[in-house]
C-alpha cells in the first residue's frame, strides 16, 4: 500500500480493478476542509488518462509489476517481436500494445517489458536513442539568424524538429519520453 501523499511521477498503482501510472499529482490544502490529492492517472492496459481526487492520507495498493529485459528483433505486418535476454523466449506484441514506443524501436535494441498479472502492459525504453536522419530538406543559408528548425524523418519513420544544420545521414539523439531532438550523436 502507498499513501497518496507519497505519490511521485511514474508510480504504478492498482485502482478500480486496473493498473494505472501516476502522470501528475497536486497536493491541495484548502482554507476550509480536509486536504486532498488531485491526480492524473494513465491506464496502462487501455492507454486512457483519467483525473481523480483522493482524500489526504488515503492508501491505495501499489501494483506488483515485473520488469524483464528483452531485445527488440523485428516488425512484420504490425506485429513487433521481442526476445527475452536470458531464456530466448520470443514475445509478439501488436502495434496497440507497443504504442508510441514504435517511433523509437531499432532492431537489436534492449528494452524492458512490464508485466502485470500475467500480461504485458508496457515497454520501457532507454531515455535517449540514436537514430539516423533519412529525409530532410537542406538548410537554407541565411535562415539561421533565429536558430530555426526543420522537420526530419528518422529511420523509424518518426518526424522530429531538428536544427537547420542537420543533414540526411546524420545520427541524432532523441528523448524517448518527450520525442524531442537533443543533439547530434
Amino acid at each position: 500500500m502507498i499513501n497518496v501523499n507519497d505519490f511521485s511521477r511514474g508510480v504504478i498503482i492498482e485502482y478500480e480493478g486496473s493498473v494505472y501510472q501516476v502522470l501528475e499529482f497536486l497536493h491541495v490544502k484548502p482554507g476550509k476542509g480536509a486536504a486532498f490529492v488531485r491526480a492524473k492517472l494513465k491506464n496502462l492496459r487501455t492507454g486512457a488518462v483519467i483525473e481523480t481526487t483522493f482524500r489526504g492520507g488515503e492508501r491505495v495498493p501499489r501494483a506488483q509489476v515485473e520488469r524483464a529485459e528483452y531485445q527488440y528483433l523485428y516488425e512484420s505486418d504490425g506485429l513487433y517481436t521481442f526476445m527475452h535476454s536470458e531464456t530466448y523466449e520470443q514475445v509478439t506484441l501488436t502495434a496497440d500494445q507497443v504504442g508510441d514506443a514504435k517511433n523509437f524501436l531499432v532492431e537489436n535494441m534492449t528494452v524492458y517489458l512490464v508485466n502485470w498479472a500475467g500480461q504485458i502492459i508496457g515497454i520501457e525504453l532507454p531515455n535517449t536513442v540514436e537514430l539516423e536522419v533519412v529525409e530532410t530538406e537542406p538548410g537554407v543559408r541565411g535562415d539561421t539568424a533565429q536558430g530555426g528548425s526543420k522537420p526530419a524523418r528518422l529511420q523509424t519513420g518518426y518526424v522530429v524538429q531538428v536544427p537547420l544544420f542537420v543533414n540526411v545521414g546524420d545520427r541524432v539523439k532523441v528523448d524517448t519520453r518527450t520525442g524531442e531532438y537533443l543533439g547530434r550523436a
